[in-house]
């Protein structure tokens, strides 16, 4: 933790709150009748983009730094295991981006609450139980990638492929399981669409589906059709896949050899 505020994670933070507070704002303004569900939406979008630097920050300085400036020499003469060392950095970065996700949360209330009052909709922001399942599930989907930065700054070799390997990540999980279903419903976008959507599928065996734990369709309408059917594989799934790449984690630097 002194590490991370030593790194000045306050003003990144700080950073990441007003960046999604003028986003939903100077959004609202560009909707002449649903100003609280662009700006919700809106909102929803900066966070997902911004907490994820966050994560590869907070990473760098923490463990690909350490490693590479080999201030590991000094963390690992006490004596303690390197599992507990990575485990200890790991809790840290999770606590501290769920940390700002719950006070963006806390700020995406009030903002709401001050545009909703300003324009009444005729369909209004479920701002209640399907907002806070929204952001569980979001919760869910920055873990996976806390676990994957874990994992890169163990066995990358330069601190700049946690960057584009989580960004990289990201992009591919959040993703391809809405092409498949767009190809699914049009197949003339491209030439050879079964052949594309199989090699697509394979993915599927290999990346958790992070573009399903995006529920924000169920706190922008509270309509329970939004809600994921198969929530609780979709949870266990991604939970299961976060605790083997954490694993793998503990294992890579209990084998990496530290010059």
């Amino acid at each position: 933790m002194r590490l991370a505020f030593k790194a000045n994670f306050a003003w990144m933070a700080i950073g990441v709150a007003l960046v999604v507070a003028l986003a939903m704002v100077l959004s609202a303004y560009f909707s002449g009748r649903q100003p609280a569900t662009v700006a919700l939406d809106i909102g929803f979008s900066a966070i997902r983009l911004l907490l994820p630097l966050l994560i590869v920050l907070l990473v760098q300085e923490l463990l690909s730094r350490e490693l590479d400036t080999r201030y590991y020499l000094n963390s690992l003469s006490y004596p303690r295991a390197r599992s507990r060392l990575l485990l200890g950095r790991f809790a840290a970065v999770l606590a501290l981006v769920l940390g700002v996700l719950l006070a963006v949360g806390l700020l995406q209330v009030v903002l709401i609450g001050i545009i909703g009052g300003a324009y009444s909709q005729a369909t209004p922001v479920a701002m209640g139980q399907p907002y806070l399942i929204t952001i569980a599930f979001m919760m869910v989907d920055l873990l996976v990638l806390v676990v994957l930065a874990t994992l890169l700054a163990v066995v990358a070799s330069s601190p700049s492929f946690v960057l584009i390997g989580t960004f990289g990540f990201m992009l591919i999980a959040r993703s391809y399981a809405s092409i498949i279903e767009l190809l699914s419903h049009d197949s003339g976008l491209v030439g050879n669409a079964e052949g594309y959507r199989a090699k697509l599928g394979v993915l599927g065996y290999l990346l958790p589906n992070l573009g399903a734990l995006d529920i924000r369709m169920f706190a922008l309408y509270g309509k329970p059709e939004f809600f994921p059917s198969d929530w609780f594989w979709l949870l266990l799934s991604n939970f299961s896949y976060a605790l083997a790449l954490l694993a793998l984690a503990v294992w890579a630097l209990q084998r990496k050899r530290l010059a």
